[in-house]
């Protein structure tokens, strides 16, 4: 059966019989697990067997957040405890190289606990800049104010996770950093002028144009399309995203269940795809909104096929002391966390 465009969560820590059945009829490309769907490592590896078995495919990709600091859905006791992106940045303007060594290995340890666990793809890094005054949704998730070392230490970090066998989502295009509410509660309006925006914000992602997924932001630009946010809008996913930036890779949607989003599911899922988005996102497992999000679906076709695909083959498994690498880390951040 031909796979959708869509990446679904579930409610729970195992698939109920009603998801069982949705899933294998609309047989989505992916999935997503969040806090609620993680308890310990044996129930998140049985959860993803599922989903694998469910799908037919054992490469399936399975998503979470795992950025570090505020968001992480793995914790401990199971699980490291890890640094915030602003950590790495403090670093970074002290001592550049061990900054971003510091950021790869940080990557590759959370790749090696999530691989082991069955997931293929980190939704992070983020690219947002640290803008004053700006909503603390971004907050310490951001790697510093300028677009050069955000990029430099985003690349690091996408380095760290596709040698150790980690899809990685640079988020969130073209910036998020501006807003001034959440946009999973409210819709933010950006009125900072397109001008400055390519400078700056814009500017971070068009250094890591080459990166293999990247996720859209719930924001209006004002000065761009005053009546879209990006995920929804041809004119700043074409014209920007992929013209101005130059991003290449699979555009993900960010949640359709997020507040910035208006209209039915049905709507928000074609909107999105009809705007220049590969796959949608819906994460909270909400058997009405997903059953509304079908709706709007459409199959992967060959050409987008093959686009997965050859993203999907960047990711490596390349071997490394996880004992040395973990000491190395700790000796690299003790001056900045602990």
């Amino acid at each position: 059966m031909e796979q959708s465009s869509v990446i679904f969560g579930c409610a729970g820590q195992s698939l109920t019989a009603w998801e069982k059945d949705f899933f294998s009829e609309v047989n989505p490309y992916g999935f997503v697990l969040f806090g609620r769907n993680c308890d310990t490592p044996e129930q998140i590896r049985i959860l993803i067997d599922e989903m694998k078995t469910l799908s037919g495919r054992d490469d399936l990709p399975v998503l979470v957040d795992q950025e570090g600091g505020r968001v992480a859905r793995l914790r401990p006791p199971h699980w490291r405890k890890t640094p915030a992106a602003a950590v790495f940045g403090q670093l970074y303007q002290d001592d550049p190289e061990k900054g971003q060594r510091a950021a790869y290995l940080n990557a590759c340890l959370i790749s090696s606990e999530l691989t082991q666990l069955g997931f293929t793809v980190d939704c992070a890094p983020v690219l947002d800049l640290t803008i004053p005054g700006a909503h603390e949704v971004v907050g310490d998730r951001s790697y510093g104010a300028t677009p050069e070392q955000v990029a430099t230490l985003a690349r690091s970090v996408s380095e760290g996770f596709l040698d150790s066998g980690i899809m990685p989502v640079i988020k969130h295009l073209p910036g998020h950093g501006r807003a001034l509410v959440d946009s999973h509660k409210e819709l933010p309006r950006v009125k900072t002028p397109r001008s400055e925006l390519a400078s700056s914000d814009f500017e971070a992602f068009r250094l890591m144009k080459d990166a293999p997924w990247g996720m859209t932001a719930h924001v209006i630009y004002e000065d761009i399309d005053p009546d879209h946010i990006a995920t929804v809008s041809p004119k700043i996913i074409g014209e920007i995203i992929r013209k101005e930036i130059g991003f290449e890779g699979i555009l993900l949607s960010d949640d359709l269940s997020m507040k910035a989003m208006q209209g039915s599911y049905d709507e928000k899922a074609r909107s999105c795809l009809a705007a220049g988005c590969d796959i949608v996102l819906h994460c909270n497992g909400d058997q009405d909104e997903m059953s509304g999000v079908a709706l709007g679906l459409e199959g992967i076709d060959s050409k987008k096929r093959s686009r997965l695909d050859q993203v999907w083959k960047r990711r490596k498994n390349t071997p490394y002391d996880i004992r040395l690498a973990s000491q190395e880390l700790d000796e690299l951040l003790s001056p900045y966390w602990s």
